[in-house]
């Protein structure tokens, strides 16, 4: 049996590999960290990237990445026995403020503002993907039972 504060990695079991030494979650005691996810899908495809032109010019969607990563954060919870209710802590890294409002309306799908998580939402130069225009982390709570 092991002690509630041992620092369990947990495999999420999917697709998509970490892009680093890193797992994509991690269980410690009651809580639950999600790495920084991004809209990438198990076949590398970015998610919210539409090339509008025959030049190959990209639209680059904040919307569609925003739902794809929170989305992707809610697959990890739940290979951990957690849900999206469970995030007490979200931290949102956007690469253009100018972004902000296509990214909170879509972010409102998933969270109230009266009771979801904290949040911190802050402006990066880039991300590990030139197609990337956000990337977010969250903790979650859930006791273990007993």
């Amino acid at each position: 049996m092991s002690n509630k504060n041992d620092k369990i990695p947990v495999s999420t079991g999917n697709n998509v590999t970490p892009r680093g030494a890193y797992p994509h979650t991690k269980q410690v005691g009651d809580f639950i960290f999600v790495s920084g996810t991004s809209s990438r899908r198990p076949d590398n495809t970015i998610a919210g990237v539409d090339i509008i032109d025959n030049m190959g010019t990209k639209h680059l969607n904040i919307e569609v990445q925003t739902r794809e990563v929170l989305q992707n954060i809610e697959k990890n919870l739940i290979k951990v026995g957690a849900s999206m209710s469970d995030v007490v802590d979200v931290t949102s890294f956007l690469v253009n403020m100018n972004d902000f409002a296509g990214y909170n309306k879509t972010y409102a799908e998933f969270f109230s503002a009266e009771t979801g998580p904290a949040r911190t939402t802050v402006a990066v130069h880039q991300l590990p993907h030139p197609d990337l225009v956000v990337e977010i982390k969250v903790m979650a709570y859930k006791p273990i039972s007993a």
